[in-house]
């Protein structure tokens, strides 16, 4: 009985030592670390998007905070409409952060490798590079879900009779194929794509690099270089993917009119559009609620990949 109790723990190791199973945790580390931090992020979500679609199409009228758009959604209906979208919200992790951590962690370990080989470190640019080239795959992919989540929130700013009233995410992406085609799933995904390489830049590159001077140059013990790290990471990528952000999300929403048109033809139409008629610091409204829904994001799916990663060595 010996024997047999302590060859289990080497079978399970010797499992996750299989060539197959180390190419795959970085990506089912990353999608399960994005999940969890989706679900505990998810009302912050609602609101931002809610901020970035109000006032469209006009410079002045009132500027909705946080706390009002929040109480606004609970008003007219209940707590968890906050949660509105959140099956759109699972999948768009399970197909997109598995894919930018996944990727990027591939990215990193052959650039690793390489750098060794060379006899230097990873520099920052490198990072950089793996961080663009890991959001940039990960967006295309991931779109179909993005489309999902922005249409679920926003459906509650509609009238009643044109409320899509969306039952899940398998839900509005088959509404969505059938009513206006399987291309646009795809609407918006330019945007989409830049603001994951801006957000993959400042949240992944940053993070890497934070930790490596952190490590150099500071006593902190391991889980505090992660935790000071992610923070940082979180507003670097806020900072540099906001306005990209707030395009996708009324590149997403739009409608066709009475006249069969939409407001806008793409990124750089909605860009010129949006900046003439409402001004350039729309770009930016909301940043203190976007970094508070990037930042703890990006903490919390870092510090459970960091984790996992610890679990599966």
């Amino acid at each position: 009985m010996g024997p047999t109790k302590s060859d289990k723990p080497a079978v399970a190791n010797d499992f996750l030592h299989t060539p197959l199973v180390r190419a795959a945790l970085p990506f089912v580390n990353g999608g399960l670390s994005g999940m969890v931090a989706t679900t505990v992020i998810q009302p912050v979500d609602m609101v931002k998007v809610r901020i970035q679609l109000a006032g469209e199409g006009a410079a002045g009228g009132p500027k909705p905070t946080p706390l009002s758009v929040a109480r606004q959604i609970v008003a007219s209906g209940k707590l968890l409409d906050l949660y509105t979208g959140l099956s759109a919200g699972l999948l768009r992790q399970a197909v997109y952060t598995t894919a930018r951590l996944g990727f990027f962690d591939t990215f990193m370990g052959r650039l690793t490798t390489r750098a060794k080989e060379q006899g230097r470190n990873v520099g920052f640019s490198e990072r950089a590079t793996a961080g663009l080239a890991a959001g940039g795959l990960a967006a295309m992919i991931g779109n179909p879900a993005d489309l999902a989540l922005i249409r679920m929130q926003s459906d509650g700013l509609k009238p009643l009779a044109e409320r899509k009233n969306y039952k899940s995410v398998i839900d509005a992406l088959s509404g969505i194929a059938r009513s206006e085609g399987v291309a646009a799933l795809w609407a918006g995904a330019a945007p989409t794509v830049v603001r994951a390489m801006a957000l993959n830049f400042g949240q992944l590159a940053f993070f890497s690099e934070a930790k490596s001077q952190l490590k150099q140059h500071t006593a902190l013990s391991v889980h505090a270089q992660t935790l000071t790290a992610s923070a940082v990471a979180g507003f670097f990528a806020s900072f540099f993917s906001l306005p990209f952000d707030f395009v996708k999300t009324r590149l997403q929403r739009q409608s066709r009119g009475p006249d069969g048109r939409l407001p806008y033809n793409g990124m750089v139409h909605c860009f010129a559009r949006v900046a003439k008629q409402e001004g350039l610091t729309r770009f930016y409204r909301g940043f203190g609620t976007y970094y508070v829904r990037i930042a703890p994001h990006a903490m919390v799916t870092l510090i459970v990949a960091d984790y996992l990663g610890f679990l599966t060595r």
